[in-house]
Parts: structure tokens; sequence; C-alpha cells
């Protein structure tokens, strides 16, 4: 069954003006903010961008949420020249591979032109719009003709219904585009270097002076003497503010930018290099001490900004052509409406005007809008399809010899299917950590790292320990490796031990060059082999129990916490009764050789940490016996027999490795031995699908388990794997509603059981945690697919590892904030991530889903604004569309 709601309160988003004003325009602020709560403000338009080595999904306009997706398009496409729609080659190329049902597309034409007023006929109209849909480019020659540029001159007269809309540009970039200097680049190439210099964390042999003192004063300090200005520049730098919020005012004041467009020219700013004032922004919300470097980085640009545009001062001001709007007007309705030149003066004034402002109103973003939506209903209609037909039974009496609990990643999907096939198994889908707010830490390493969602913060401290004796042994077998690897480094960076070191390290590097290149499976296990084989890390267990506190964090947990962080992982994945004898609790991670983006291939959420630490200390709480006790006297009895274990999903592979095996009751050890005998056979019929999707690869692929593992090993390789592409939907309900659904490794799968959720309260955490985390790896890949130049990091084969912190495209490329092009395409032609909106479907009542949309501002807020769809399936089977 099928149906349509709109939200509760909701304003048709159809019926709201086609040419929308940008987001939040700033009108008279009085009284004037501050200038660091304006770049508070400001920092929105950006997304708090991470170190590479901890890569974590980002939204790029999570700031932005407030506005429709329309109207942020609008805005980026006129302050940046950039499109966030997908271009007319990809939405043909999907059409054409049957992703975009015309049905779908003409529905969405006719539900656009009956909330329009057209004066004009609507078989008119309908004939102009059809003929556009198509999506194909207004020829040049027509466009450049001299008699429409002269009918152009004549209508020029006409009002027409416009928004004016000016796109607040820096003043450097209006210098660039008004006499061709680059000026607007020599700014950006400037700013690189200073960040560059000052972020830093492992790469330059000389770091920068005065670094502790922070960004502004650093730059302050050493600008004066920066061969790369001139002498008057120099001289105009000299005597900046000492303070970095005095000298961003000074500056804008010297550029005359009225106190009404402060933010929005701030705004502007940070878009001219999103990558690197992202990471100044994640900076300054890691410790209060550099809470004000998005201040300083502010102050730099811009006060580099006046430095170098001041003899051009002031700017003559940009003036609209009403001629140059008129012309792609009149040349549609020409080449797509049939109507020659000559017949314009035929019509009326109003007649003219109406043609006007429809191809005004229709223009190239609303167009490929329509084939957005109509390939995302496309999508949903199939999925619809393939859930409401599903045949499935309950499987509650049905006995289970082992139950596994999945991180909700796309890649489980498949894994799930085929483990489910082969015997009697049963999986659930919960966020892969697991619940466990912890950081962890391990054995003899000196660091830790948080193991949890990066919109969240730590609670605990979790660490490795052995005995004494083995620590000792092992501690100083890492120290020598660490020693070695330091020296190297140093030598590497010493103007004379540089010199000597190709002498000393040049055979075994070559050695080791010779194999990764012509044996790089073999030659990598072989490596790993003798590193283990060298390090000899002994057995471990965990700090579970609360002992003191390291860091502000303490270390374990206490016993009420032990309870209630199990009730609530356990609650979360739906699995309160029924055990089975062996419970496997799967991390996830992956593996890959000289990958930059490597973190990115492991949890997306948790900023490249694996899963696997996580489900080791979840398997070995759910086995204490005081912690069964207490969950027992709420209703959640574990039988004697069951046993937890823990195990990490190796997505590059398609295996299982085993993390955590504690002794095992008899059933569980009969449990144990069959999935062990069983895995071998998943994890082929897993390689062989996935191997499938990678390009030219299928055809020649005789032995799947060995070419995965080439591709992990091979440190030439740009594709181990293809991570979380062609993801596009959220399911959050029973395992039931999809077992036996080809989801074909494009869904993230959340258990949910909406009868053990008579408050709403799971499903509220399932959507404000693991949904919106996957939202943003959803638009993360989107915005890496229809804008790769701005928002992706391009070809992985020319990149350059910077600063420790991330990649760039050559030495003065922002640092790029997205995906490679090898994530997301196929070929420099065909794209294979399908660049589609999140569509979240649940599993409830429709009183549950009022519910949460009443209470869950932001998440309305996503579904109202065009950032997430919304499906839901009712008990019965009823499919509402709520989007």
């Amino acid at each position: 069954m099928n149906g349509s709601s709109t939200l509760p309160d909701q304003v048709d988003l159809q019926k709201e003006i086609l040419i929308p004003d940008y987001p939040d325009q700033n009108l008279n602020l009085s009284p004037v903010p501050d200038i660091n709560d304006l770049v508070r403000s400001a920092s929105r338009v950006i997304a708090p961008l991470g170190p590479i080595a901890t890569f974590a999904a980002r939204n790029p306009w999570m700031g932005l949420e407030g506005q429709s997706f329309e109207q942020v398009a609008r805005w980026l496409k006129d302050i940046r020249d950039v499109d966030i729609c997908p271009s007319a080659s990809i939405l043909l190329d999907a059409k054409n591979r049957g992703e975009i049902h015309q049905d779908f597309l003409e529905e969405r034409l006719q539900h656009w032109l009956d909330v329009q007023s057209l004066d004009l006929s609507r078989d008119v109209a309908e004939r102009f719009c059809r003929a556009a849909l198509k999506l194909d480019d207004l020829p040049p020659n027509l466009l450049a003709a001299p008699k429409l540029k002269g009918l152009a001159e004549k209508l020029s007269g006409l009002k027409l219904k416009t928004i004016e809309r000016h796109p607040m540009k820096t003043l450097s970039l209006r210098l660039e585009q008004q006499v061709c200097e680059r000026v607007a680049h020599d700014l950006d190439r400037h700013v690189i270097k200073w960040c560059k210099l000052f972020l830093d964390e492992s790469q330059a042999a000389w770091s920068l002076p005065n670094k502790e003192e922070g960004f502004y004063r650093a730059w302050r300090r050493l600008v004066q003497y920066d061969p790369a200005l001139s002498h008057s520049q120099r001289r105009r730098l000299k005597d900046c503010p000492q303070e970095a919020d005095a000298a961003l005012k000074e500056a804008l004041s010297a550029l005359e930018i009225p106190e009404w467009q402060i933010q929005d020219y701030l705004e502007a700013h940070l878009l001219s290099l999103p990558g690197w004032a992202g990471m100044m922004l994640w900076r300054s919300q890691q410790s209060t001490r550099e809470n004000s470097l998005l201040t300083e980085y502010l102050a730099v640009r811009i006060s580099l900004e006046w430095a170098l545009i001041k003899p051009y001062l002031p700017l003559p001001e940009q003036k609209t052509d009403d001629q140059s709007l008129l012309v792609p007007l009149i040349a549609a309705w020409v080449h797509w409406g049939e109507m020659p030149i000559e017949a314009w003066s035929q019509l009326s004034s109003s007649e003219q005007k109406a043609r006007l402002n429809l191809a005004h109103r229709f223009d190239h973003l609303l167009r490929k809008r329509l084939w957005l939506e109509a390939w995302e209903q496309t999508y949903e209609e199939r999925l619809k399809e393939m859930i409401t037909s599903n045949q499935f039974k309950s499987d509650e009496i049905k006995p289970m010899l082992a139950q596994f609990a999945f991180c909700i990643d796309v890649r489980s999907e498949p894994f799930r299917r085929e483990l489910e096939k082969a015997g009697p198994f049963k999986t659930y889908g919960v966020a892969g950590f697991f619940g466990l707010p912890i950081e962890t830490c391990e054995l003899g390493s000196q660091h830790s790292h948080s193991s949890l969602p990066v919109m969240l913060k730590p609670k605990h401290k979790v660490k490795e320990f052995s005995s004494e004796f083995e620590f000792k042994t092992y501690q100083q077998r890492r120290q020598v490796a660490n020693s070695l690897n330091r020296t190297f480094k140093t030598m590497k960076q010493n103007m004379l031990t540089s010199l000597l070191l190709p002498e000393l390290s040049g055979p075994w590097l070559s050695l080791q060059m010779l194999v990764r290149s012509f044996f790089p499976r073999c030659g990598g296990r072989t490596f790993r082999q003798l590193q283990q084989l060298w390090l000899r890390k002994p057995s471990t267990e965990l700090s579970l129990d609360h002992k003191h506190t390291e860091a502000e964090l303490p270390v374990g947990f206490s016993e009420e916490e032990k309870v209630y962080y199990v009730r609530q992982a356990l609650k979360m994945m739906g699995l309160t009764n029924n055990f089975a004898p062996l419970v496997v609790i799967c991390g996830h991670g992956s593996h890959s050789t000289n990958n930059p983006y490597s973190a990115a291939l492991d949890c997306g959420a948790c900023g490249g940490a694996s899963g696997g630490f996580n489900a080791r200390v979840l398997a070995a709480l759910c086995n204490l016996p005081k912690v069964r006790k207490n969950l027992a006297n709420e209703g959640i009895s574990i039988p004697e027999d069951t046993v937890f274990t823990a195990a990490e999903h190796i997505t590059t592979l398609n295996q299982l490795r085993w993390l955590y095996v504690p002794k095992l009751s008899e059933t569980a050890q009969e449990a144990f031995e069959q999935i062990c005998a069983t895995l071998p056979n998943v994890s082929d019929c897993v390689n062989k699908e996935q191997l499938a999707r990678l390009p030219n690869l299928s055809s020649r692929s005789k032995n799947p388990k060995t070419d995965m593992q080439r591709f992990a090993e091979d440190w030439s390789e740009v594709r181990p794997e293809w991570g979380l592409a062609r993801n596009a939907a959220f399911i959050i309900g029973d395992r039931l509603l999809t077992q036996g659904c080809n989801l074909d490794g494009r869904v993230f799968l959340h258990n949910y059981d909406w009868k053990k959720d008579q408050d709403g309260i799971l499903l509220s955490n399932i959507i404000a945690g693991p949904a919106t985390v996957a939202q943003w790896i959803n638009l993360q890949y989107y915005a890496s697919t229809v804008a790769p130049h701005y928002y992706g990091s391009g070809n992985k084969a020319t990149q350059t590892v910077t600063a420790g912190l991330g990649v760039m495209q050559g030495n003065a490329s922002d640092l790029l904030t997205g995906l490679p092009w090898q994530s997301v395409m196929k070929s420099d032609q065909e794209v294979y991530h399908a660049p589609l909106r999140l569509l979240v479907l649940i599993q409830a009542p429709r009183e549950y889903v009022e519910r949460l949309l009443a209470h869950d501002s932001a998440f309305h807020q996503k579904v109202h604004n065009g950032w997430i769809r919304l499906a839901t399936i009712d008990p019965e089977g009823y499919w509402e569309s709520w989007s």
C-alpha cells in the first residue's frame, strides 16, 4: 500500500517563492554584535574539518539546514559558482540506466505547474517545460545572435517578477573578475602558506616561530619580512593591531564594509577556502586555548586582502544588466518553445512578460531539482515494492544457534544477508560504537583516542593491560621500533645526514619496494608477520572496573554504569529475550596500504576508529555475572550457557576476525565451530558480489579471496573497496522487514521494535544519533559527487599529504574536505555513487512519527527543508511518504 503525507504544520515547499533570497540576510543589525559573535555566526557556512588520520564524515551544509535545499543551492551558485544539484550528464546517465522513471518526472512537472500563476495557456507552458526538461544546453550561436540581443534591448523595459540577488562576494574576487588581476588567487596562495606553517603536525623540519602565541600573532611577527609580498604591502601590514579581533575590525573598516554586511562578508571569505577554514574551526572547538582561532584566521586573511587591493580601492559598484538577463530567457523560448524571434513582436507586453517570467522561474536549477526528485522517487518506489512484497514470517520461535550484532554501515548488509542464508543465525543492526562513550588506549601506547561518533564526547577511558613482566618486554620492543622510526625521520630532515641516508637505507627500501610492487599480497602479509613476530604482543585484559581518573576521564566503569550501558546496548539492538547460545558483537574496520583515506574506510562516524575495541568491551561487560544478575532483576534474563564474544568485520576482505572468545559453554562451542566452518563460504559470496561492482575486475576474477587480499595490500591500489558509495536509505525497523531482500549494500539497517518503545525514547535516540551520522555520510558522498572540484578531493594519484593533516592537489590548493574521485566515480566519465538525499524509513505507527516530528525540531527541519526524505511503514504494511 502507498500513501503520502505532509508534515504537521508544514507549508508546501512548492508554494514558496520559487527564486528564494539568500539564507538569513543580515538587515540593519542594531546594536552591532561583537566581532567574535559575528565570526561564530558566519562559521555556519563551513563544516569543521578534522585531520585525515581521524577522518569523520561531515555534512558540508550542517549549519545551513535552517534554509531549504533549493535556497542554499541558489546561494552557493551565485556566491561561489558551485552547483550542488547533479549535473545534466549525471541525471541523463541515470535515466539511461533505468534509475529515473519518466512518469515520476512528469508527475513532478505537473505538480510544479499546478501551483504557478502562469498568465498564459497551460498547454503552451507544458510544451515549453517538457522541452526544457530534456536538459540540453542552449546553442552558443543562438545566444550570440545579433537579432536576439536586439530583441533583448527592446524588451529591457519590462518589469519581470524576479527577485534581485546580489551575492556578497569578497572584494578581491570582485576585483579579479573586473580587471582580470589574480588578486583572489594570490590572496589564497598567501593564506594557504601561513595555514600550512601554523597547522603542521608532523612533516616540517622547522616549525613556525612563536607558534605558541597563536596564529595571528605568529603571522604578524613574520609577515613584515615575507619576500613574497612587495615592500609597500609589507609596510601596510607592519602596523597591524596586536590583537586579532582589533585587526579584523580595522581591516573591515578600511575596506568600507557596512556593519550590516559584515557577517555576509566573513561568510564569503570562509567559503573561499572552506578546507583550511574548516580546519581552523575544528581546532577552535578542541580547546579553550584556541577558541578564537577562526577569528585569527579571518584577521590574517582580510588584513592580507586589504594590503593586496588597497591601490584599487574603492571598487566600482556592481550593476545588474537587464539585457544580459533577458538574452537567455528569450533564447530559451526560441530553442525550447519553438517561438522564432520574429514572433515576439506579435505578442502583447503582458504575453511577453508571462513567457519571460516562466523561463526565469523554470531555470536550470529548478529543472535539475525536478530530475533529482524523480530519481529519489524512483528509488523509493522500488524499495517500497521490494519490502512490501517481501513474504516474511516471524522467527521468534525458531531456535537460533548464534546472534550477531553488526554496525548499521551499508557494507554490513551484504555480509548479514549471506550469513543469515548460511545457517540458523540472526543478525541485528545497531550503531557501531554500541552505545559506549569511551576513549581507548591500547597496550603500551602513550596516546588514547575517542572511539565514538565525533558528535559525542567520551565519558570513560578503557585501557588494555597485561602482566607486568610481559608488558615490560613488549614495551621495550615497541620502544626500539619507535626509536628506529624517529631516527629515520630525523636523518631524513637533517641537511647533512639526509645525504648519507640513501646509502644506509637504500638496499632495504629497494627490496621493500620491489616486493610490494610485484608481490603485494605476499609481501604485505610477510612484512606484517615480521612486525608481529618482533613485537609479540601478549594477551591482554581490559580495565573495566573503575579505579581512578586520568585527564578528567574515569578509567573503567562503576557497577551501575556497567549495567546501564549493557541494558542500553541490548535495548538499542532489540535483543532483550530469546538469547542464542552464542552472541557475537561485531565491530567493523578496514585494511588498506599506502592510503591517506584509510580512516575513511573504517567507521564513518567515529573518526576512523574501528569498532572492534568497543565490541570487545561490550562483550566482556555482558559476560559479567553481576551485570547479568542485575539485568535479570529488570526483566532481561540472559541464560547461563549464553556467551558473548567479539569480532571485527574487515570490510575490505569481508572477513570476521575474532577479538575476544572467552571460555565457551557446550552449546556455545558448537555454535562457534559451525560459524568458523561457515564463514569462508560467506566471505566468498560477499567478495564475488563486491568484485562485480569494482570496475574492470569481475570478468578476470578467479579467486575472490586472493583478489580482495591483493587490493588490501597493494600500495598502488587507488580503490581497495567502494566504502559507503551508493548509500541511499536508512531503515529503522525489525530485521524481518528486510530479511531476504537484496538491498545491494545501499541501506543502513538499524533494528527497532516500536512495541518496546511506548514513550518513543529509543526512536528519538536513533534519529538524533545514528540517523544523523548516516545523513552526514550521505551528504558528504553527495557533495563529493555533484561538486568534486569544491567539496571533493580530486584524483588520489595526484594528491599531496600536507602537514600531517589532510591532502591537497599540488602545493597551493585548499585543504581538500571530501572524498577522492575514486570513491565516487567508476571512471572519468561514469559516476558510481548515486547522489540521492537520504531516505529514512521508520517502521512504526503513524502517531509515533508525528510525536517524533513534534518533539524533534532539528529532524522536522531537515525533512521540511529537503535535507532528508522521510517515509513510514505502519504495522499493517501501509507505506506513507512524508516528504
